[in-house]
């Protein structure tokens, strides 16, 4: 293995210049050349792109495997490139024994035929769960890590080489000014003053042109952050689509459980028994319950409150709203918005 002297030398005084330069710097004895103002405005907002970036990411992991031994787990299994092991839920595993406990208690009695239901309903919201979060990583979490550890690692790098520059810069322009001081005078080491200020300008000239040449490629990657966030947006539209998508069908599984339980001979639930109304119901109608407020976007919408009970019915070839009554009043509400508690 060849080791060159002079370029170890070259680097080793380099890198001294620059410890005293920044010393100097921090001491307030030398000056510091300062970057553009939009250059600086792009830097600030990509930290504080890269800091929120981070806790997102970092929290969004905690919501969707709250387990911080599981997170450490599927890290685990990421660094070496293997498949994360499929294990169930916690939904999943108190559906488990819920069937277990029905099947043992006799799926012929009552409270048995229940656990094996409700146990079958825990296992599908356990499976909506894990679908769920499968979607959000895929559609955000991966594309935020794959924004830090690609972009923004590239973009810190070459903010480091810049610096590195940036200190040349003003190490130049320092011994710059000393041959200047010393115009007229005998150096020590005998070069004429002349001499060493020629060579100290030269040296100057060649660390701007690397600096601005280095800071114009950081100011380039900088501003493409910009473009960065605009992606971030898309995936954020994605992944609310999904937790729509989610939250929908496990309010539709918990309709279908309720109507089950509710059809159980001897049972003793029903979904209307626990919510009082005096709305008339009419033919054709059915009373809901409202999951939670709703604020009317127009004239043809009803604002409803939660917990709140109206009365119903279908809008012919409307597939996501129902038309609501309360009292005199009328108007269109969401479906997604309401529960069912009537069945004619």
């Amino acid at each position: 293995m060849d080791f060159n002297v002079k370029k170890f030398v070259k680097d080793a005084g380099a890198a001294l210049s620059r410890v005293v330069q920044i010393t100097e710097e921090t001491l307030g004895t030398s000056e510091k050349t300062e970057l553009d103002a939009h250059f600086e405005h792009l830097a600030e907002r990509a930290n504080a792109t890269k800091t929120w970036t981070e806790k997102i990411l970092r929290n969004m992991e905690a919501m969707l495997t709250p387990n911080p031994g599981n997170r450490i787990e599927d890290f685990f299994y990421e660094k070496i490139d293997k498949r994360k092991p499929n294990r169930l839920s916690n939904l999943e595993y108190v559906g488990i024994d819920m069937i277990e406990a029905g099947n043992d208690f006799g799926p012929g009695i009552a409270y048995g035929s229940a656990l094996i239901k409700v146990g079958h309903c825990q296992q599908k919201l356990g499976q909506i769960e894990r679908d769920f979060i499968g979607t959000a990583a895929n559609c955000y979490i991966q594309p935020l890590r794959k924004f830090l550890d690609g972009e923004m690692k590239t973009i810190s790098k070459e903010m480091a080489i810049l610096e590195s520059k940036r200190l040349d810069l003003d190490s130049c322009k320092r011994r710059v000014r000393k041959a200047r001081s010393m115009l007229g005078q005998q150096s020590e080491s005998g070069i004429s003053a002349e001499v060493l200020l020629d060579q100290a300008e030269r040296e100057l000239r060649v660390a701007q042109s690397e600096f601005d040449r280095q800071a114009e490629i950081t100011k380039l990657l900088l501003e493409g952050v910009s473009s960065s966030q605009a992606g971030h947006l898309r995936c954020l539209h994605e992944f609310v689509e999904a937790q729509t998508r989610h939250y929908a069908q496990c309010h539709a599984t918990m309709q279908e459980l309720q109507r089950e339980l509710a059809g159980l001979p001897g049972a003793s639930f029903h979904p209307t028994t626990s919510i009082n109304s005096t709305e008339p119901v009419e033919n054709g109608q059915e009373r809901a319950r409202v999951i939670c407020d709703y604020e009317a976007r127009d004239e043809e919408e009803l604002s409803v409150s939660q917990n709140e009970v109206i009365s119903v019915r279908e809008i012919p070839g409307d597939e996501d709203y129902l038309l609501g009554f309360r009292g005199n009043q009328r108007g269109r509400v969401p479906k997604v918005f309401l529960e069912i508690l009537s069945y004619q």
